[in-house]
């Protein structure tokens, strides 16, 4: 893995949470994105080399909700960049970590995207991302 690619960040409203980001990273948001797939709506800031990922549910039963519902709003997960996605896939599953998809998917800002579970990760979600 090579550095932090962005955080995500689980919120309610993106209408109320992108100002507020913008006020807080003194920077605006350069994206917003819907990604069907996982049933989110996703804005994107840059802050130095990391990215903050805000996600909110596009549908009352996502995953998102889901999420919000169980621990409120706040860190969702943590995405590393890796360069091959599908060794890095290969490798950390030949370690013993749960992958939740078996081959990449498309994500969100161009990227191609695999999850590991958080069981075995210390409770936090991690997201493999590889640029397109």
């Amino acid at each position: 893995m090579q550095q932090v690619e962005h955080i995500g960040i689980a919120v309610k409203n993106l209408d109320i949470s992108i100002p507020l980001f913008e006020m807080l990273l003194n920077t605006n948001c350069y994206k917003t994105e819907t990604v069907d797939s996982e049933n989110v709506k996703t804005a994107f800031f840059q802050t130095g080399s990391t990215k903050i990922e805000l996600l909110e549910s596009s549908t009352s039963d996502g995953v998102i909700s889901k999420f919000i519902e169980k621990k409120g709003e706040g860190i969702h997960h943590i995405a590393f960049e890796v360069k091959d996605i599908e060794s890095e896939m290969k490798r950390l599953s030949s370690e013993g970590f749960q992958l939740l998809n078996e081959i990449p998917k498309k994500g969100a800002d161009n990227k191609l995207v695999c999850f590991l579970h958080p069981k075995g990760t210390n409770g936090v979600l991690i997201e493999l991302c590889q640029s397109i």
